[in-house]
């Protein structure tokens, strides 16, 4: 039980300092954010638990292939913002889009043999 309060509370600090960093420095924040802290964590994790290093890199792998669909949601959201869309808005539209790329990546990947 110990070890998931522990991960628990790293994974929850993390967030709390990209969130208060982002407050004074929003630019800092957002290289705070877009580190791969929460990949590197679960395969910390995930290691620290199994041992099982093929399942850590289909992990590492499959977060490769599925970063690229969610990029532009980071272009998407601000552009709508600044054309007087509200954040609500701006956020589902990039959830979708991002949704829809993600369905695309993993039909065009099976393709090739890779089934995310």
């Amino acid at each position: 039980m110990s070890w998931y309060v522990f991960k628990l509370f790293t994974s929850a600090i993390i967030i709390v300092i990209i969130s208060e960093v982002s407050k004074r420095l929003p630019l800092l924040g957002s290289l705070i954010a877009s580190l791969p802290l929460v990949s590197v964590l679960g395969m910390v994790w995930m290691y620290g638990e199994t041992r099982d290093m093929v399942r850590i890199a289909d992990h590492a792998e499959g977060t490769f292939w599925y970063v690229l669909p969610s990029l532009p949601m980071f272009l998407l959201m601000p552009w709508l913002i600044r054309k007087g869309v509200s954040f609500p808005a701006a956020l589902s539209a990039g959830i979708i889009l991002t949704g829809v790329l993600y369905f695309i990546m993993t039909k065009a990947l099976s393709k090739f043999g890779m089934n995310l």
